[in-house]
């Protein structure tokens, strides 16, 4: 499997996957068709699904004209979801497995950020794409769901293999680990990624992919176990705090940093 990752809009990212035997391809979160359908014909690939990982438009935007480009895509969304993603015409549900050429991605329903958030796990290629749920040392808003709901969704992308890539929505890597420090200062992994993402973002360089790995190391949002962490929220908080009340209270801070 080959990943082109395809900068759209101000920090989003849309993703070619390409299926190097068939030449078959499947595009991730598609916001501006404009950028994608050049990348398309230069890396000689065919595009026939299109994979949204959930309805806002940045991460949808470009469906209509990538169908007329080419009409026939596949377009996928989570059962209910149709009405709200252009062009869906195949709903499915969480642990079916959907292909593009030969590759093979399992549905994982990971609800918070919306209510049909999916994420497409490619386990024999190592690869997860996780849209707005799972970011580099981070997460994102939970717009229709609560704490509760997101940590269960963090926990089906926590406990895929260690080595997983992740392929997320937004470059908000470096903000993101940031806000981290400020909670676990004396990280050194953390401090190491920061630093790294800095220099990235100083080349105008993408942090994609990370991995499951580094974000149990880095990503607070996985870190509501830290006892420094936890030391950290309890005393903005002013007081003890269980699992939900951490992670909501660290989600509550990342809203205002």
């Amino acid at each position: 499997m080959r990943v082109i990752p395809i900068p759209q809009l101000s920090d989003n990212y849309a993703y070619l996957v390409i299926d190097e035997a068939t030449r078959k391809a499947g595009i991730v979160d598609c916001s501006e068709a404009d950028k994608v359908l050049p990348v398309v014909e230069k890396s000689g690939a065919e595009l026939v699904a299109i994979l949204p990982t959930h309805h806002h438009f940045d991460h949808v935007g470009g469906n209509e004209d990538l169908l007329k480009a080419i009409p026939k895509l596949e377009v996928y969304g989570h059962r209910g979801e149709a009405q709200r993603i252009p062009g869906c015409n195949r709903e499915v549900d969480e642990g079916e497995t959907i292909r593009v050429g030969g590759l093979a991605a399992k549905i994982l329903f990971i609800p918070a950020h919306t209510s049909g958030h999916v994420a497409y796990h490619f386990e024999g290629d190592k690869s997860v794409f996780t849209g707005d749920t799972l970011f580099a040392g981070g997460c994102g808003r939970m717009f229709e769901g609560d704490a509760a709901m997101m940590m269960k969704s963090l926990s089906k992308l926590m406990n895929l293999p260690d080595d997983t890539k992740v392929y997320f929505g937004h470059e908000y890597t470096e903000k993101n680990l940031r806000f981290a420090l400020t909670l676990e200062p004396n990280n050194e992994v953390l401090k190491k990624k920061h630093a790294w993402a800095v220099e990235q973002r100083k080349k105008d360089e993408t942090t994609v992919p990370t991995t499951i790995a580094s974000e149990k190391e880095t990503n607070p949002f996985f870190r509501w176990k830290s006892p420094e962490l936890r030391a950290c929220i309890e005393s903005k908080a002013s007081g003890r705090l269980d699992d939900v009340g951490v992670f909501a209270k660290t989600r509550a801070l990342k809203d205002e940093f």
